[in-house]
């Protein structure tokens, strides 16, 4: 089997080309690391000449036509994984019932449900359970032990990603020892256990990482073929990689990914901030955002301005007559505009009618008339007449007011 893993090691070695990934996901198609891509291909040749199925469905959905339940037909069930997430309940119920018939259920979970904890009466203390990154985890090296005096070898070291993940609690009277890990200086905890359930017996094993690539190449063989030697012969493999859901069980799933945050305080409060962050975000950014609207100051209205700058160019040109002019026009043209009167004959009847709709007197209305008739026949007129014109119309304009 050694020369098997070299070989392998030096395929992985040829086809990858990609940077390493360090990340724990155990796969059984990755080969990267921490993959169990070897250990998943290696296990029909360690457990030959037995039957070996790689799971394609659910355990609870193959269960349904296949039953091991007697001497004959016996197996092994096999799941190497960070967290078992896709076994509920009842899955686990059925998993029990087919150990309890006689056959074998080994599970090597950095993660145990807590329903199974209940069933089995196991507990397990994760040290590192808050170490999760690639370099917390490169840290967390250590040794395990096997308890068995039929191996050569015993003690292993493993020099990363090993967390201190031991059994705190377990019923003694059927529960054996048959792996430690060493937790502190002189103290050593169990790490991996045989429950005996009725006819059959449950591995737990608490360090899943041994079973990856990166061990297996690193000659840690030896102790992931001593922790599988205790499996019996000549029984059908079934290799468990959870790739699939039940389509049979209709037990409400609660082994969704969530579940596994919830369990573990730093990625609930992980979650509860990403939702809180996420929520925030969303209420400061509802309403559409805009440019300010710049503010339009009233335009100026610069027809006065502009009627001064004209009336000064005239007077600094002492042209008032053409001033005079210019004011009779605007004269004439807005009584035109107001009253509606013909301007073209400035006689008695057009005074009569003028100072009737203006209000007033005729007397005043004859008087501004015969003076704009006089002015607009002169050719030269002088400022006091300009001036005294404009006071005239302003008056008859102010005497309707």
């Amino acid at each position: 089997m050694k020369n098997t893993f070299l070989l392998i090691a030096l395929i992985l070695l040829t086809i990858s080309c990609k940077k390493t990934d360090w990340r724990e996901n155990f796969r059984e198609r990755s080969k990267a690391p921490f993959g169990t891509y070897i250990i998943a291909n290696e296990l029909e040749g360690i457990f030959k000449p037995n039957d070996f199925i790689s799971l394609q469905q659910h355990i609870y959905d193959h269960f349904i036509d296949i039953y091991y339940d007697n001497e004959a037909d016996y197996a092994n069930y096999l799941c190497v994984k960070s967290y078992a997430y896709r076994l509920d309940n009842t899955s686990i119920d059925r998993l029990l019932s087919f150990v309890a018939a006689g056959n074998d259920m080994f599970l090597s979970l950095n993660y145990f449900d807590e329903y199974l904890k209940e069933q089995l009466q196991f507990d397990v203390e994760n040290l590192d359970e808050e170490a999760y990154t690639v370099d917390e985890l490169r840290t967390l090296g250590g040794i395990v032990y096997l308890n068995g005096d039929n191996f050569e070898k015993n003690t292993f070291t493993y020099d990363r990603n090993l967390r201190r993940n031991y059994f705190t609690k377990y019923d003694t009277i059927n529960t054996t020892v048959l792996g430690t890990q060493k937790i502190g200086p002189s103290n050593k905890q169990a790490n991996f256990i045989k429950v005996k359930h009725e006819q059959g017996n449950i591995y737990l094993h608490t360090q899943p990482i041994a079973f990856t690539n990166y061990y297996l190449l690193k000659d840690k063989h030896e102790y992931v073929e001593n922790v599988l030697s205790y499996l019996p012969d000549n029984r059908t493999i079934i290799w468990d990689p959870q790739v699939k859901f039940s389509k049979n069980n209709k037990q409400k799933d609660d082994t969704s990914p969530l579940k596994f945050f919830m369990k573990h305080p730093t990625l609930k409060w992980a979650l509860y901030i990403a939702f809180i962050g996420l929520l925030t975000f969303l209420l400061l950014n509802a309403r559409r955002k805009q440019r300010a609207i710049p503010e339009l100051k009233a335009l100026k209205n610069s027809t006065q301005d502009f009627t001064h700058t004209i009336a000064n160019l005239y007077l600094k040109e002492d042209n008032h007559k053409n001033l005079v002019t210019k004011k009779i026009t605007y004269f004439l043209e807005k009584i035109r505009t107001n009253y509606h009167l013909d301007t073209r004959n400035l006689n008695t009847d057009f005074i009569e009618k003028l100072a009737a709709k203006s209000g007033n007197t005729v007397q005043s209305t004859k008087y501004l008339i015969n003076t704009i008739t006089t002015i607009n026949k002169r050719s030269q007129i002088t400022q006091d007449e300009l001036v005294r014109l404009n006071t005239l119309i302003e008056n008859f304009f102010k005497q309707k007011q």
